[in-house]
């Protein structure tokens, strides 16, 4: 079974990743000061994920959408990433959002529909 799910997601990867680039949305365009106000508040943020993971997919689309320069750490191989995602935000699951305040706290943000909801309540209305 293990095997069959592995073939599988070798084999829907690739398409699944060609669908997100193709679908990708056109991001909003705001004033240049706006937008560097933006980035320079994704710079406290970091997407922890799978490249294949729907939910996944979900979010990075709205990130496109809102024109937002969020780093993506993909946390799906064994290693320094994946462990701090498991060490310090609780679990093995994706997506998280990290979100890092001015005093270096980090809180860790679980479930693509309230990362999307987080995203939009900050950044939505600053365009």
């Amino acid at each position: 079974i293990r095997t069959f799910f592995k073939t599988l997601r070798i084999i829907l990867g690739p398409v699944m990743l060609l669908k997100e680039k193709l679908t990708q949305p056109k991001g909003i365009v705001r004033p240049p000061a706006a937008q560097q106000s933006a980035d320079l508040q994704c710079q406290s943020l970091a997407l922890y994920h799978y490249k294949t993971c729907p939910f996944c997919m979900k979010v990075r689309q709205e990130i496109a959408r809102l024109s937002l320069n969020i780093q993506r750490i993909d946390a799906q191989p064994p290693g320094a990433d994946r462990d701090t995602l498991t060490r310090e935000g609780g679990l093995t699951k994706v997506p998280c959002l990290k979100i890092t305040d001015a005093a270096g706290q980090s809180q860790w943000l679980y479930d693509s529909e309230k990362i999307v909801g987080y995203l939009r309540g900050r950044f939505a209305g600053a365009s």
